[in-house]
């Protein structure tokens, strides 16, 4: 077996592994809002939602092919992958990759240890971009595409996060404060009762969204390996398998349930009634699936962060938390830098080191990062038990018995 197919075989590993992380950390975009009203049972929804992720993840491919061709500058004026980047069969640029998968897989770890709905979008970016900035320089990053301000990392990645986010939040407030004025006088009991039949199917819908857009991002990163060691040669298409794997990974990390974030989401923000969620999911499936027909690897988290948001101002007499926001968008701001960081320190380690024993250094201290993270989560574990807890925003939720899921 070659050096470069050990590498590769690592990449695709941890590639799949932060597929998963992106699962569990991103349910809560779908489900928190009908687990907080009591429109689905909380193991019912993860399970839901892991269904129509893994449906979803088949769907399109133009935000797998914006992951393979938008960050990395791995293509020549022809289309063609970059000789300097391909030689050997790709060990440089594998590297690269494998070092920006970790910077993301810590980045969504931590955020999830201490139940921030941060973006895995941007930090898979973030960790991309600085390994390649560490692996090539500025010039190895696909800042603006071809030129034009809707294309490469500007116009695809950064565009979006700050746009997606506003967007959504207003349509939420809008579509709040219309279903509020058009049931005037109908007993609270009947409209939630309707409402959280509703919440079911928007639910559904913001899953099979997330499916098609986030799943493609681990999608787009593979293949970009498989370029890199000349196993694929199409920057145009994605290999089946690699979807069908993406598809699985992201549906199980869905099914396990990240509580911690579905918490946050779901009591932190506004104490969410059956109307205001369906709002709010309805409005993160409109522009999610909008985004991901257009190409844009947008962060799922922020448009679902932002619906909810929108659905509180648009709700009469409705209480905001603000600090929580605030906690949660200082999170957002830091979240492509810090990835970035990370990315770029696992780049130099293992180009110190070297060949395939620098990748698996990598791989061994990603493993050990996650091992303690999972343990610190053990000391105040967030489950579908007490989930819907009442919020504190001082003390933790009570302690579950050890086996629940964190």
């Amino acid at each position: 077996m070659t050096e470069s197919t050990v590498i590769l075989i690592l990449v695709i590993v941890t590639a799949l592994g932060f597929d998963f992380t992106n699962g569990f950390h991103d349910t809560a975009n779908a489900m928190a809002t009908s687990i907080a009203t009591g429109a689905l049972r909380p193991k019912v929804a993860v399970a839901l939602s892991g269904a129509l992720n893994l449906v979803g993840a088949f769907l399109s491919v133009e935000v797998a092919l914006t992951v393979t061709n938008a960050v990395v500058n791995l293509q020549t004026s022809n289309g063609t992958p970059k000789e300097s980047l391909t030689a050997d069969g790709g060990v440089a640029l594998l590297l690269i990759i494998l070092a920006g998968l970790v910077g993301g897989i810590v980045w969504n770890l931590l955020t999830w240890l201490l139940g921030l709905p941060s973006s895995s979008s941007h930090a898979l970016f973030g960790g991309l971009i600085g390994a390649t900035i560490a692996g090539l320089g500025w010039s190895g990053v696909n800042w603006n595409g071809n030129g034009t301000k809707l294309d490469g990392v500007v116009g695809k990645v950064i565009l979006p996060a700050v746009l997606s986010p506003v967007v959504a939040g207003v349509v939420a407030a809008v579509g709040t404060w219309l279903i509020y004025r058009a049931v005037v006088g109908v007993a609270e009991r009947y409209t939630n009762n309707g409402f959280r039949w509703g919440q079911i199917g928007s639910a559904s819908l913001v899953s099979l969204a997330h499916g098609t857009n986030d799943a493609q991002k681990t999608m787009g990163v593979i293949t970009l390996a498989l370029l890199a060691s000349g196993h694929w040669t199409s920057t145009s298409s994605i290999p089946f398998w690699v979807k069908v794997c993406c598809a699985v990974a992201i549906a199980a990390g869905t099914y396990l349930g990240g509580w911690r974030i579905i918490r946050t989401l779901g009591k932190g923000l506004v104490e969410i009634s059956p109307p205001q969620g369906m709002a709010a999911e309805s409005a993160s499936a409109a522009v999610i699936l909008a985004s991901s027909h257009l190409g844009f690897a947008l962060s799922t988290t922020h448009v679902a962060t932002g619906s909810i948001l929108g659905s509180g101002v648009g709700r009469p007499g409705a209480q905001v938390r603000w600090r929580v926001a605030g906690r949660m968008v200082s999170a957002w701001l830091i979240t492509l830098p810090a990835a970035a960081v990370v990315g770029a320190i696992m780049w130099y380690l293992g180009d110190l080191i070297g060949g395939v024993a620098g990748a698996i250094v990598i791989f061994l201290l990603l493993l050990a990062a996650a091992g303690y993270m999972y343990l610190r989560s053990r000391r105040t574990p967030v489950s579908h038990e007490n989930v819907n807890d009442e919020w504190d925003e001082v003390a933790p939720p009570e302690k579950v018995p050890a086996g629940a899921a964190g």
